[in-house]
């Protein structure tokens, strides 16, 4: 993943990431790991919430627009992390969630303000739910792979979470 930095920005953490290695099947873990790709939160829902915002905030504010983007791309690289574990434990990595009914995604899981301090706002708040959700699995998941994958991608959502804060400061 070579979008670590841009423009003197570093937009993902400053460490390599674990392998993408199950301990084995877990239909438990997999349905976990599934409403990270597509679930409420989830990096899907990151993705199409800051590629929107990336578009929205571009006539008016580049450099936030740009910073946008490039965390955009960080959390694809988690969708396709939580998408192949997801099918190591025995998933359908479609963008779906739920244990006995698959829900698909939808962009409705997210709200999508104009209003740049409400746009700030709402994504920090995206962020804060993913590491709230991330750090529980992480507590409850007993695949060590599986929790240094999560460990690590908390650390990439923390220092988005830093960037946003940053950024309302300065708007």
């Amino acid at each position: 993943m070579n979008d670590n930095y841009t423009n003197g920005c570093q937009y993902r953490v400053d460490a390599p990431y674990p392998p993408v290695r199950a301990e084995g099947p877990n239909p438990i873990y997999a349905c976990d790991i599934l409403s990270n790709v597509g679930g409420v939160v989830s990096e899907m829902s990151d993705v199409a919430l800051y590629f929107y915002n990336s578009v929205v905030t571009k006539p008016q504010y580049d450099w936030i627009a740009e910073c946008f983007h490039h965390i955009s791309i960080v959390e694809m690289y988690h969708l396709e992390i939580f998408s192949e574990l997801a099918l190591q434990l025995g998933a359908d990595p479609r963008l779906w969630s739920g244990r006995t009914r698959k829900l698909w995604w939808t962009p409705a899981y997210r709200q999508y303000p104009l209003e740049i301090r409400a746009l700030i706002a709402n994504s920090m708040e995206g962020e804060e739910a993913a590491i709230r959700k991330y750090s529980e699995q992480a507590k409850t998941i007993c695949d060590r792979n599986i929790v240094a994958i999560l460990n690590r991608i908390i650390l990439d959502e923390k220092r988005h979470l830093q960037i946003f804060s940053e950024m309302y400061q300065q708007v």
